[in-house]
């Protein structure tokens, strides 16, 4: 069974790797239901208490999936969501934390989630039009009510964390990091370290790229986020990112471990603030990214992948770049 971590300073423990469940339903490839919910019941099976969704995720049918995966299994099981984007006709519009907005966007989630609370409630993107401290007071009037539990943030940058964490505690910041994306280190999480806030990082294998699996942008198919959605992917970048991925394939050989073990491994070792939530929606894969909790790096290893060239490229677009607080 796997072992757990404490985020932040208000009493929330989950297991030490969670489960991100977006790609079950959005962004990367077909979605297959039947086998995405078998995967969330062996995740439970094995430990994992900690399952990650969001309502743009689909938009909406990502929690209904999670939603009927946990009825019947709450019990133990700590979900959580996000908000923060506006949405027309069923399509995301631009970001939206208004005050309203939040209630309503959290009475969506219970609903779809089938659940009468929410254990971690993240605004999903900043709002630049809405102040933080007018979020974050409302996010906390649902703890007051006992609709949420524990409050996070995503993709915040640091001057947001401080304001927000002067409303109310924040518990988690969810951002990318990896072995693949150190943008984290220089400034916020020394920041999260003085107040007392855990890291939830996504894409923690690089959207595959760390596992060795990763393709050339133009081979995956229509309506894959990695076809379009991501620099690193794209022809010069593509080829020197390349080179990172065998590096981390030749250190997996020396430990016996496979690359997305051993880039796991590498964040767990990090510090026991940080919980990552691989994504997958096959339960092959789960096993696989749930062994890394073993997986022990020599010295030596370990310092050779704290040295490892950034890679080459934005993680966004311009577009989506202008989204992200700094």
């Amino acid at each position: 069974m796997l072992y757990t971590r404490k985020l932040g300073r208000q009493g929330l423990e989950v297991s030490a790797l969670g489960l991100g469940c977006m790609g079950m339903s959005h962004a990367y490839g077909t979605p297959d239901d039947a086998e995405s919910i078998v995967t969330i019941h062996r995740a439970l099976e094995l430990g994992v208490t900690f399952f990650d969704t969001a309502e743009i995720y689909g938009p909406f049918k990502n929690e209904e999936l999670v939603g009927r995966a946990l009825e019947g299994r709450r019990h133990g099981a700590i979900i959580a969501t996000k908000f923060g984007f506006r949405f027309d006709n069923g399509k995301m519009s631009g970001t939206d934390s208004r005050p309203d907005s939040v209630r309503k966007a959290v009475e969506g989630s219970l609903r779809r989630l089938r659940t009468d609370h929410i254990d971690l409630l993240y605004q999903h993107r900043v709002d630049k039009q809405v102040p933080i401290e007018d979020t974050v007071g409302a996010m906390a009037e649902l703890v007051k009510a006992g609709k949420v539990r524990y409050l996070g943030l995503s993709e915040a940058g640091a001057d947001t964390i401080r304001r927000a964490h002067r409303v109310h505690p924040i518990t988690a910041l969810q951002s990318e990091y990896s072995l693949w994306e150190r943008n984290l280190e220089g400034e916020i999480i020394p920041l999260l370290r003085e107040l007392g806030i855990g890291l939830v990082p996504f894409s923690p294998l690089g959207r595959g790229f760390l596992t060795g699996t990763a393709k050339r942008a133009d081979e995956y198919p229509e309506g894959d986020y990695r076809r379009t959605g991501d620099p690193r992917l794209q022809g010069e970048a593509f080829d020197a990112n390349m080179r990172i991925a065998a590096r981390v394939r030749e250190i997996a050989e020396t430990v016996g471990a496979t690359p997305s073990q051993v880039a796991l491994a590498w964040l767990l070792a990090r510090g026991d603030d940080i919980v990552p939530i691989p994504g997958t929606k096959r339960r092959t894969y789960l096993e696989e990214n749930l062994a890394a909790a073993d997986v022990e790096l020599t010295h030596a290893a370990q310092k050779e992948l704290d040295e490892l060239m950034p890679p080459t490229g934005p993680r966004y677009f311009a577009a989506q770049m202008a989204q992200i607080d700094r």
